[in-house]
């Protein structure tokens, strides 16, 4: 019987899987800046939270565009994509919204319904990415909206917490509903985990 070499599994990476593991570092160094800004409230960690979340996104395009160049692609780095598409532009964005101060039950409620689209979408594409492929090496179009447009979401936040419109002081301020706190900012995550698992058809470029 063989015996495995030490770290057989990384020596199986192609070099479009280090860019995945770089879209997926930004994500998890967003979490982390996220949650010093929550123990110290100083403001810069927001910052690089938010400026992690466009540099994860130059990670995910130069890693598909690397694996066409190269022409290697495995089962495992679509795989390692998806879950990097998830930290970074699923998790993290509604971290990020966490930290500025949606934190309200509504809120939370909201943004976990945000993650979970983002999840069910990237699901859906793995499965279905064959078939949109239409017999071709290239995906034609996405079925809902992409998850990294949640970098959309991600500037806004960053605009609000550059004009100190952080906690209380969040645009268009905070209702109660059924006597629960809601940011209505919040809803545009609402309205972006519900375009992602829309049935709109979005030509790839």
């Amino acid at each position: 019987m063989e015996r495995a070499k030490p770290f057989s599994m990384i020596r199986e990476f192609h070099l479009a899987d280090w860019f995945t593991l770089g879209n997926a570092f930004c994500g998890v160094g967003a979490l982390f800046s996220v949650m010093t800004y929550l123990q110290t409230r100083e403001v810069l960690h927001l910052y690089f939270a938010c400026g992690l979340i466009p540099l994860a996104l130059v990670f995910d395009v130069l890693d598909g565009r690397i694996a066409r160049w190269r022409q290697r692609s495995s089962a495992m780095g679509r795989e390692l994509d998806s879950l990097a598409d998830v930290i970074s532009f699923g998790v993290a964005p509604a971290a990020i919204a966490y930290g500025c101060g949606m934190q309200g039950l509504w809120d939370r409620v909201v943004l976990v319904f945000f993650v979970v689209c983002g999840v069910s979408r990237l699901a859906r594409y793995n499965i279905t990415a064959e078939k949109l492929s239409e017999g071709g090496d290239k995906v034609k179009y996405f079925e809902g909206t992409p998850i990294p447009t949640s970098l959309g979401l991600v500037m806004v936040l960053a605009a609000a917490a550059y004009q100190g419109a952080l906690g209380d002081q969040l645009w268009f301020g905070v209702v109660h509903v059924a006597g629960f706190r809601l940011h209505p900012l919040v809803l545009m995550f609402a309205l972006s985990g519900s375009l992602m698992i829309s049935r709109i058809r979005i030509p790839k470029i």
